[in-house]
């Protein structure tokens, strides 16, 4: 599944670049829509984020593309591979910008950890 987003500048830290707490909640809601249309009838919370390491300054304008991908699938755990490119203003070809491992864990009413429930896809 690939999703965009506009870096506008409320995203911007002190520096004119794309502050990297913004990139991690979009990172983690991508992740999640992805989860969550794979596990409709779970609920789903972050559990854990493998690694953070931003390759480039994102700057106001750019386009970025977040390619989320399911990695692993447990009994009451599911993890998401994110990449995340960007398309910068006047550049011809896409960079690579980050990119990370995301969990999710499904909880009961109660909050406990319960099974995963996988949405069944009707056959047309």
């Amino acid at each position: 599944m690939d999703t965009y987003q506009l870096v506008r500048t409320e995203h911007l830290n002190h520096h004119g670049k794309l502050f990297g707490g913004q990139l991690l909640k979009w990172v983690d809601e991508c992740a999640w829509f992805a989860a969550q249309k794979d596990f409709t009838d779970s609920i789903l919370v972050t559990r854990a984020m493998e690694n953070s390491e931003f390759r480039y300054g994102v700057p106001n304008g750019a386009i970025l593309r977040f390619h989320i991908q399911q990695v692993h699938v447990g009994n009451t755990s599911v993890a998401y591979s994110v990449e995340v490119y960007g398309d910068f203003p006047g550049a011809k070809d896409e960079k690579f910008v980050f990119s990370n491992k995301v969990t999710f864990v499904a909880l009961d009413k109660e909050g406990n950890k319960t099974s995963l429930k996988k949405t069944e896809v009707p056959i047309v």
